[in-house]
């Protein structure tokens, strides 16, 4: 490991160029090597450390709606019995915000904004939801936190900053957020989730035709938007792709199960 850090570290020293080079200091971009070679080997533990920073620091710079508030209420009463996923415990919480989004974190914290909640029915919302948990129950949300946090590292090598990875500061929870928020699934991890929120909504005994109206819905958001989606809605569709492929294979499952949606 000892020779692996600074020839990391040397890497990108000569693939930023010589003028950045002579303004690096040495000692704190192998600082930063160990921070990427850290990052490649983290711990389950302190993945789930940094998701907590991340949706502490998340839920503080947002607007939460408070449990008496309508918005809660109304999500609380959409995924009442579900509680956790996988061994993993469920937590739900609404960003009162007008962007059209929702998202879920490895420690299991699902955050759904107010303005999908807006344009969408209790079982749509639930689709979503869904959706999120598979995410969750196939761990998708961990790895991609982990590449996040690798992204994270580097860039803090080339702006040879020398921060540890245990300990990030605002400007580097900042950077990951971006990191997470710009994040893509691939399409068979957008197809396993599918099947498992499927699943499990059925398993909780919630209509999994769910998963079909929200995906429909979605459709004819992103084809009345246009090229006018906002960036919270980008987001959402950005990760979300081949949607009527999707929507083919909840209905062909629905109707395999006798389901009507």
């Amino acid at each position: 490991m000892k020779k692996f850090i600074p020839a990391i570290a040397l890497s990108l020293l000569m693939l930023t160029g010589c003028s950045i080079a002579q303004n690096l200091d040495m000692s704190r971009l192998v600082q930063g090597g160990a921070k990427i070679a850290q990052s490649m080997t983290v711990s389950n533990n302190q993945i789930q450390q940094y998701v907590k920073s991340y949706i502490a620091g998340s839920d503080a710079k947002n607007t939460v709606c408070d449990a008496n508030d309508p918005y809660s209420k109304r999500l609380n009463t959409i995924v009442s019995g579900i509680t956790d996923v996988e061994g993993i415990p469920l937590n739900f919480k609404v960003y009162k915000t007008s962007d059209i989004n929702a998202f879920a974190c490895a420690d299991g914290s699902i955050r759904v904004y107010s303005g999908l909640m807006d344009v969408m029915s209790d079982d749509e919302v639930l689709g979503v939801i869904g959706h999120e948990i598979g995410h969750v129950a196939h761990q998708d949300t961990k790895n991609a936190f982990k590449n996040a946090l690798q992204t994270a590292a580097l860039m803090d090598v080339i702006a040879s900053t020398g921060s540890t990875a245990a300990s990030l500061t605002d400007s580097q929870l900042g950077v990951l957020a971006q990191n997470i928020a710009s994040a893509k699934y691939s399409k068979s991890q957008e197809n396993n989730a599918d099947d498992y929120g499927y699943a499990f909504l059925k398993k909780k005994g919630k209509n999994p035709a769910a998963m079909v109206k929200a995906f429909q819905k979605l459709k004819q958001m992103e084809d009345a938007a246009g090229a006018n989606k906002s960036k919270g809605m980008s987001q959402l569709f950005s990760t979300h792709p081949d949607i009527n492929k999707r929507i083919s294979r909840m209905q062909a499952k629905c109707k395999a199960d006798g389901i009507s949606y």
